[in-house]
């Protein structure tokens, strides 16, 4: 059974490990215990991120004390007229009887009348005058929020929605500052924006299938997406004789082309330093998709030659997309693959006991959202 306490980012070994216990998961729940004192009847506290490029909430981070906890949920937020007006207007929703307020006619509807929440207060999030997101308030007690209640409610979404923001305002200064120092590597790299785009997208398509078997939160597949377009960063540091040859490289320039590995995580670290976030436990994942991410799993790959599970999953997920990408984009000594070719040389390669298995699944599930992803991130968008 899903509790708060048992739903925690993904842990991963040794200096590789998350600080858990200043995770965003951890400090919801621990607010959540501190406002039951006041506000006893709320059973869960859930919050949706959105999505302004795709329209789309998104569960993030929640603290549910009994029951299943809805993850990996996805919902436009066009779809819902009552949200929308929340949205760009702000104040509250509250639904005092959920089950004659709604219908069971989609995944969240199903979930909150299966899990038996009666009560039910939605609250908007803005950060820097824009909509970010929803804060939900559920309880299995019927019309269980007081009008005093319902105002402290208000107050504590406020100190919710600060640590929110904080933590994601954190997250994405230290995304764009390693983005801006990727972009100087964009403007002379084969690679294109629209290939950070789409193997972003395709990494988040695998975490998110992977996350009901390895009890990863949507925490964990929110970073993921974020960080990974990041991974090449120290290929700023590569000669453009080398970063812009066409064709595999060989000998004394390949040897180069690999330290942007190295340059990559020193970049990093320069960065965390300046922006004092060597305390924020994202960065761990942020981290381990820079120093991972051409790792193999039978010790093949580059730089440390690591193998099996001492790579971390976010960079085995990363690999994944990436070379996905790779292998289905058109390159100066090569036309793009079918996505038929692409799973067939992915498949090959976990013979080969390079990729991971449960990855390349995960992806190959998620086809016809790869799909999807890859038209609107072509290249060849106008």
């Amino acid at each position: 059974m899903d509790t708060a306490v048992e739903d925690k980012p993904v842990e991963l070994p040794d200096h590789r490990a998350a600080k858990e216990s200043t995770s965003l998961s951890e400090r919801l729940a621990a607010m959540h215990r501190q406002l039951l004192l006041d506000v006893p009847n709320v059973d869960r506290i859930g919050c949706a991120l959105y999505d302004p490029d795709d329209d789309v909430l998104k569960t993030f981070v929640h603290s549910t004390l009994s029951g299943e906890a809805l993850r990996g949920y996805e919902y436009k937020l066009s779809a819902s007229r009552s949200l929308l007006e929340l949205a760009r207007r702000g104040g509250r929703r509250l639904l005092p009887d959920i089950p004659a307020a709604i219908t069971p006619r989609n995944a969240h509807s199903v979930w909150l009348l299966e899990e038996g929440y009666r009560t039910s207060l939605t609250l908007p999030m803005y950060g820097q005058g824009a909509f970010t997101g929803l804060l939900f308030f559920d309880s299995r007690q019927p019309d269980a929020f007081s009008g005093a209640q319902q105002r402290h409610l208000e107050l504590f979404a406020n100190l919710v929605s600060l640590l929110i923001a904080a933590e994601l305002l954190s997250i994405r200064a230290l995304a764009g500052s390693v983005g801006v120092a990727r972009a100087f590597c964009d403007l002379r790299d084969f690679e294109t924006g629209t290939h950070l785009e789409r193997m972003s997208r395709y990494a988040r398509l695998a975490a998110k299938e992977l996350a009901p078997d390895r009890g990863l939160t949507d925490e964990f597949v929110e970073l993921v997406f974020l960080f990974a377009p990041l991974h090449d960063v120290g290929k700023i540091g590569i000669p453009d004789h080398i970063l812009l040859r066409p064709g595999p490289l060989a000998g004394a320039d390949w040897e180069t082309m690999k330290t942007h590995v190295d340059r990559g995580s020193a970049v990093l670290e320069k960065m965390i330093s300046d922006l004092a976030l060597n305390d924020l436990p994202s960065v761990a994942v942020l981290r381990n998709i820079v120093a991972y991410h051409h790792e193999f799993l039978d010790g093949s790959g580059y730089p440390q030659g690591v193998r099996g599970d001492a790579i971390p999953l976010e960079a085995r997920i990363v690999t994944v997309a990436d070379v996905f990408d790779a292998l289905t984009s058109p390159r100066p000594y090569k036309p793009a693959w079918s996505f038929a070719e692409a799973f067939a040389e992915l498949d090959r390669m976990v013979a080969a006991g390079k990729l991971d298995p449960t990855v390349v699944a995960a992806l190959r599930r998620q086809s016809d959202e790869a799909r999807a992803v890859r038209e609107r991130y072509s290249d060849d968008r106008s």
